[in-house]
């Protein structure tokens, strides 16, 4: 695939440090190895090589979903991508549906929400701060996602105004004050998914989403460790991606459930 201006490129350099950048006629990017001039992409596919102005080699690869996310522009600490990705399998977020998330942040999750719902679903996304929610449209404008969100300003405990959506996605300090609202927008069936980072919140959400109907309720936690390497001394890398939250779901019942044949 050729490379244009106006396309985004992963700069690889040779001691393994990527940038995500956008290609653009006589853009030069300062690096640590060096200044690459960004013009020299164009016209190249991705996997060629171009080199700084000090003789530094930069592999240019194509970004993916991954790159994307953890490139964004951050206000807010991201969803990172372990748990973008499960949110996405237990939820069954895909192309069409309708999703809620609330507590968009910096937009890391909506990318990779927008990337799932496209090109026929559609993403609401509610954060009550407007530096947050202006931030996240920039990050969703340069991935080009950005036609299948609806940014809206505005606090959970004003509700959402949506009805019979597919999944809500909850990333709130306080996530149990978001169910009842999300109770209320979700079709019969439909999905939850709640990130917390401490157990008192995982406790007070899920006697929330109890409360509201929800069943099949489970709390996980995704660990990822890295492996290093090398001939005849491969282990695990000392430092790993640990706990980054606990991610809560579930999915709502028809009013009834849990009613005994003779009490109704």
């Amino acid at each position: 695939m050729e490379i244009k201006s106006g396309d985004f490129v992963l700069l690889l350099s040779s001691d393994n440090k990527t940038f995500l950048v956008k290609v653009k006629e006589e853009r030069v990017f300062g690096t640590h190895l060096g200044n690459v001039s960004l013009q020299d992409a164009i016209g190249k596919s991705y996997g060629e090589v171009i080199y700084s102005q000090l003789g530094k080699a930069f592999v240019l690869l194509e970004p993916t979903l991954e790159d994307r996310m953890m490139k964004v522009r951050r206000l807010t600490q991201i969803v990172y991508p372990k748990d973008a990705a499960l949110i996405l399998l237990k939820t069954g977020i895909q192309s069409g549906m309708r999703v809620i998330e609330c507590g968009t942040g910096s937009g890391s999750l909506t990318i990779a929400l927008s990337n799932a719902v496209a090109p026929t679903g559609r993403v609401f996304a509610y954060d009550r701060r407007e530096d947050f929610l202006e931030n996240a449209k920039k990050n969703l404008l340069e991935t080009g996602f950005s036609d299948f969100v609806v940014f809206k300003l505005r606090d959970v405990d004003q509700g959402f105004d949506e009805v019979n959506v597919d999944v809500v996605v909850l990333d709130l300090p306080s996530p149990w004050e978001g169910v009842p609202a999300a109770s209320r927008a979700i079709r019969g069936g439909g999905r939850i998914a709640s990130l917390s980072p401490t157990y008192n919140q995982v406790e007070k959400t899920v006697e929330s989403l109890r409360e509201e109907g929800f069943v099949y309720l489970e709390t996980i936690e995704v660990l990822v460790r890295e492996i290093l390497v090398r001939s005849g001394k491969t282990r695990p890398f000392e430092r790993m991606v640990s706990h980054t939250g606990f991610l809560t779901f579930g999915r709502k019942a028809i009013k009834g459930w849990g009613v005994e044949e003779n009490e109704k």
